[in-house]
């Protein structure tokens, strides 16, 4: 999707140079994008209440994601400085 809006904005850019409003159906385009394309999810969320909820809720995800590829990045570690102790210790040493 976002090859296809940066392809779009492109077109709508060099389109610009004969009228000037197809920049702003560029600039139109990419706000629309930034804003509602990426990332969003298309269900809402579960408590409607307010927007702080959903805030803390996007926090936690991203948390737990970061914190599940900090543990799998440490595993592989790990796991590179048992089968290859050698090789290790080589990097240990450039460190």
């Amino acid at each position: 999707m976002g090859t296809i809006v940066i392809a779009g904005t492109v077109v709508l850019v060099l389109l610009g140079f004969g009228n000037h409003a197809w920049w702003l159906a560029a600039a139109a385009l990419l706000f629309l994008y930034l804003q509602y394309g990426r990332g969003s999810s298309s269900a809402p969320s579960s408590s409607g209440t307010g927007s702080s909820s959903g805030s803390a809720a996007r926090a936690d995800t991203s948390y737990r994601a970061y914190r599940d590829r900090r543990d799998q990045q440490a595993k592989w570690e790990r796991r590179y400085r048992r089968e290859r102790p050698l090789e290790a210790r080589r990097q240990e040493r450039k460190n």
